[in-house]
């Protein structure tokens, strides 16, 4: 069987690429905002759309990992080894997040007795008993792990401007925007 070569990533993975993009980077934000606001109804209110935010993101994720494991992918690009190496790396790594962000975000807000209703309407499951020690332990992951995920995606995005500004390659191309 010969291996399919493209130039591009697919559709699907474009859209998912640039549309988890904008809600990471949103609730990423709205996290960071709401996190020293005072108790108060906007504040609940904020908490809610994080939570709801935090499971799309999750369910798109599962549908962009589907995607990726499924599509043809561009080869990689010419570059030194240490580079393909730390992209793959930092790929993966981005990945991992994805779906650990969201993930322990819910755990701590089971544990802490708060549940997740998506959009207000659809109560989700509690996957952890509530235990405020547990919450307590879970409240520093999921904001660890989020400014780590924070960290690789400015991380991504340099490389991107290298590649863009410095090496001109066109890898931006790939993902859609510009000339493949």
């Amino acid at each position: 069987m010969t291996k399919l070569t493209v130039s591009r990533y697919s559709t699907p993975a474009v859209a998912l690429h640039w549309l988890l993009a904008l809600l990471i980077t949103g609730t990423f934000a709205l996290g960071l905002y709401m996190a020293d606001l005072p108790v108060s109804p906007t504040r609940l209110k904020l908490y809610s759309w994080h939570k709801w935010a935090g499971v799309v993101v999750l369910a798109l994720s599962a549908v962009r990992l589907l995607v990726r494991l499924r599509s043809a992918r561009p080869h990689d690009m010419h570059m030194p080894a240490w580079q393909r190496a730390a992209a793959h790396g930092t790929h993966h790594a981005l990945y991992l997040l994805f779906f650990a962000v969201p993930l322990v975000g819910w755990a701590y807000s089971s544990a802490a007795g708060f549940p997740v209703v998506l959009f207000g309407v659809l109560p989700l499951p509690d996957f952890v008993p509530v235990d405020k020690a547990l919450a307590a332990l879970l409240k520093p992951w999921h904001k660890g792990l989020a400014f780590a995920l924070g960290a690789l995606v400015l991380l991504h995005l340099a490389a991107v401007l290298k590649h863009q500004l410095i090496d001109r390659d066109g890898l931006l191309a790939r993902m859609g925007l510009g000339r493949a």
